[in-house]
């Protein structure tokens, strides 16, 4: 499934609420999507080595929150991340959280 992502917490930026939440990879949300919170589907977005604004890309995993509301969609050009490549990106973040990564079986250069 192809999205626009818009991105509000650029690569190389600490988080608004918790300053000591460093993002290494851009991070933002899909405009219309409602999320488990009530706002915006947030998104990680994977591929990408430079601060942008907007992305756009397909949806690769989905990143179940266990004990949150929410889930995150993790955003890419290609299908080409391992589940260990993508628990790596998103563990910044995800370590706070027992969480689950979703993927389609057997996806590699598949669409979700």
């Amino acid at each position: 499934m192809s999205v626009k992502v818009i991105v509000d917490r650029k690569m190389g930026t600490y988080h608004p609420e918790h300053p000591d939440l460093y993002y290494p990879i851009n991070y933002g949300y899909i405009p219309d999507v409602m999320g488990g919170d009530g706002e915006e589907q947030d998104a990680y977005i994977l591929g990408v080595e430079k601060p942008i604004d907007k992305f756009e890309g397909e949806v690769i995993a989905v990143i179940h929150r266990i004990n949150d509301v929410e889930d995150k969609w993790v955003v890419a050009s290609s299908y080409k991340y391992t589940d260990e490549e993508i628990e790596s990106a998103i563990a910044f973040q995800e370590q706070y959280f027992e969480h689950k990564l979703i993927r389609k079986v057997g996806e590699t250069d598949e669409k979700i």
